[in-house]
């Protein structure tokens, strides 16, 4: 029953974003994609689906291109990707099954991070921005070479969890949630977190995609009235998102990942150096 909710609640909230986006772009005079986000809306999505995430590389090629103002990433980021991990999440939490109370507790600590989290990283000046998600950046691509090394938990096999264990994943999810909103991948750090905690790895993707497909439209919502954005960008990335994320996770399903994590480190961490560069160095003098 908790889950027939949840997909039903997550197909309305995925309709009515689609109705605000639309709006919104249409005021804007944004309706328009480019090419570019298009395809690298499915590369990343593509892989997200299959466990890489798609925040880090997405980052890495936005700044590698200079497509955005820096201030403006996350809110692409979150708002971009919604409809594809909508589409994840739908296809996830149908067909892997996992404790519904975990599931739904996690994606209301996750929503709620999110509420808290928005309108603070809305407020950031530009420099906080750069620093929060170039180091963002780091962390992911530690946790790409941390996966590659065979360094990550191995997890068990629960699909539940004890109350103490219940608890701490809850906190979590709530934490993962606000630091989604300045760009930090959920992915990452839930697939950490719950098989320390004993669960199966498979089953932390209903639960971390169920998470990232509710919180990002319902900050998007706050992102979408901000000038921080260019929806010709997340127009572009929904489009080429959600059509890679059905062929990943019903063609493709699996595939070694392990040259490309490679691949993702270097660039990631290219792109987190100069965000942080351009965070710490000093301001250029104004002629007088």
């Amino acid at each position: 029953m908790i889950v027939q909710i949840l997909l039903g609640a997550l197909a309305l909230l995925a309709a009515v974003f689609v109705i605000a986006l639309g709006r919104q772009a249409v005021r804007r005079r944004e309706m328009a994609p480019t090419l570019e986000a298009v395809v690298l809306g499915a590369v990343t999505n593509f892989f997200d689906t299959l466990g890489i995430g798609s925040f880090a590389p997405t980052t890495a090629w936005i700044r590698l291109r200079r497509l955005v103002p820096d201030s403006s990433i996350p809110a692409v980021l979150n708002v971009g990707h919604a409809l594809p991990t909508v589409a994840e999440a739908l296809i996830f939490i149908t067909l892997v099954k996992v404790d519904p109370w975990l599931l739904g507790a996690c994606i209301c600590a996750a929503i709620v991070g999110a509420v808290v989290g928005a309108p603070i990283v809305l407020r950031l000046p530009l420099r906080a921005v750069q620093a929060v998600v170039g180091a963002a950046l780091l962390a992911a691509a530690a946790s790409f070479v941390l996966k590659n090394l065979h360094m990550m938990p191995g997890g068990g096999d629960a699909l539940s969890l004890p109350p103490q264990a219940f608890a701490i994943a809850v906190g979590g999810f709530f934490v993962f949630g606000a630091l989604m909103m300045c760009g930090i991948g959920l992915f990452a750090p839930a697939l950490i977190l719950l098989p320390l905690l004993g669960m199966n790895p498979v089953a932390a993707f209903p639960i971390m995609m169920g998470a990232c497909a509710f919180l990002m439209p319902v900050s998007g919502f706050q992102f979408l009235g901000s000038e921080r954005i260019d929806l010709r960008v997340v127009i572009g990335l929904a489009l080429g998102g959600i059509p890679a994320v059905l062929l990943a996770a019903f063609v493709v399903k699996s595939m070694p990942l392990e040259t490309l994590r490679w691949g993702v480190v270097v660039v990631v961490v290219y792109a987190a150096a100069t965000l942080i560069w351009s965070a710490v160095r000093p301001a250029k003098a104004v002629a007088s």
